[in-house]
């Protein structure tokens, strides 16, 4: 039995959850869920015995000092609730943490034991995989579910995803299995660009939460930390002529791909949270990836800790040869 003591009666719940690691390339995801815990002031009310999860020879501890105590912070995941006021003010809870070592099922039972006690209505599940996509477009948001009736009322995909699966994947079937409706949210990171930070994925994926759940997210500086870094990654990829020519095949594909579906659905969602931005609705109030690389389209493994952009003796970074395209490097979605 979880007790929740202090924890005020919350109105209309979502859970949001990010989990670094395998599942958040560029630290997209769990950036994201860090922004809405400093913008809304989240409440610690309870951490995963960390213990019963990681490994400490592969997310280790970490010391500190504090008033000149040697103290310990131990990896785990960590729920925070915020309230997101407006005409119709509702609660999140938050939940941070490191996708675990062991257990997965039993993590995942102490989190819907959370969501149950708390009455959450919706979990959502935030994550980013790296891509053949981009630096220079829009950065593509997948939104699934394994329910299908949720899928037609909240315009999802159905998953149809086989392979290889993280924490992600495996918290959203433990809420199917459940009964709690669940939705995952994929960010795809350029894969030769995919170390983190990556705001512009991070904003992309708070843009499709805020349309799906209906509430206003206070960006603060994450727009122009994107465009700063489209910029920065613009300037690093000129300098390089292959890696310029294989951004242009990716645009090229992209735009090719893109241009039958260019229905006015994208633009309509747009033009809606224009009007919940200039309205001012929904008002806010007062770590690296482990071992293993990261998620692929194809459910396989990127480079861990090897970005494609990377130190060079001089002090600057430049991007490598890349990978040509059409070649075995092909990916494609999961969830």
């Amino acid at each position: 039995m979880i007790e929740l003591e202090g924890v005020p009666e919350l109105v209309d719940p979502v859970m949001v959850a990010a989990f670094e690691g395998w599942n958040d390339a560029g630290d997209a995801a769990s950036t994201a869920v860090a922004h809405l815990d400093r913008e809304w002031k989240g409440e610690v009310f309870a951490a995963l015995d960390a213990e019963d999860y990681y490994d400490f020879q592969v997310n280790r501890p970490t010391v500190f000092m504090e008033d000149g105590v040697r103290k310990i912070t131990w990896p785990t995941t960590r729920l925070s609730v915020v309230r997101v006021g407006g005409d119709k003010p509702r609660d999140l809870v938050l939940v941070r943490g490191i996708e675990p070592s062991m257990r997965w099922r039993s993590f995942c039972n102490e989190l819907l034991g959370f969501a149950h006690e708390l009455g959450v209505e919706l979990v959502v599940v935030l994550g980013a995989l790296l891509g053949d996509t981009p630096h220079t477009r829009p950065v593509p948001i997948s939104g699934t579910t394994s329910d299908a009736d949720l899928a037609r009322r909240m315009d999802l995909e159905e998953t149809k995803y086989e392979g290889p699966t993280g924490i992600v994947g495996i918290l959203q079937e433990a809420c199917t299995h459940a009964g709690v409706p669940a939705v995952s949210l994929w960010a795809a990171v350029p894969h030769y660009v995919s170390q983190p930070p990556n705001p512009k994925a991070t904003l992309a994926l708070l843009n499709r939460l805020e349309d799906l759940i209906g509430v206003r997210v206070p960006l603060g500086e994450l727009p122009e930390d994107a465009r700063a870094w489209q910029v920065g990654v613009d300037q690093l990829a000129a300098e390089d002529s292959e890696v310029a020519e294989y951004v242009q095949s990716l645009e090229e594909a992209r735009d090719t791909a893109e241009l039958p579906e260019a229905s006015g659905e994208a633009i309509a969602r747009e033009f809606e949270r224009y009007l919940r931005r200039r309205d001012g609705s929904g008002t806010g109030g007062p770590g690296p990836g482990g071992p293993g690389g990261h998620a692929t389209a194809d459910g396989g493994d990127g480079p861990a800790g090897a970005p494609f952009l990377r130190d060079n003796p001089g002090g600057r970074t430049r991007p490598p040869k890349p990978p040509k395209a059409g070649g075995d490097d092909e990916e494609s979605s999961e969830d």
